[in-house]
Parts: structure tokens; sequence; C-alpha cells
């Protein structure tokens, strides 16, 4: 079980820190692609911004309660 979850950990661990490296902050997905965001106007998530966006809010959830769990195993 311990090796289960240290794998899941990694896994987690390593497509958080990739989708939280395609949301820089200061620049959309437009920019990633090559378009640019003109002067500093805001604008609200939409699309694939949006979906990334959730997904690394509950992929950081996921990470929490597997490190949770994997310190409550073995203690």
């Amino acid at each position: 079980m311990e090796a289960a979850l240290q794998i899941v950990s990694i896994i987690v661990s390593v497509v958080l820190v990739i989708l939280v490296l395609m949301q820089a902050k200061g620049s959309g997905l437009g920019d990633l692609l090559g378009g640019g965001e003109s002067g500093g106007i805001t604008r609200t998530r939409r699309g694939l911004e949006k979906t990334l966006y959730q997904v690394t809010i509950v992929l950081g959830f996921v990470f929490l309660m597997v490190a949770i769990l994997s310190f409550a195993l073995n203690n």
C-alpha cells in the first residue's frame, strides 16, 4: 500500500507542476501559442484556461489527500 501511495503521489505531483507551469502569471494560454495580450487588461478565464485552472485545484486537493493518507498509514 505504501508503494502505491508513493507512486500516486509522484504522478500527481508531476502533473500538478506541469499544470502550474502552463498557467504562467500574467500570461494566458494565448501567449503560450504565440498570441499576446495588449496592455494590462485583465480578463476572465475561459475555455481551456478555465479547465486547466479547475483541474489544478482538483489535483492540488488530491495531492493533499494522498499526503494525509500516506502520513496516517505510516504512523
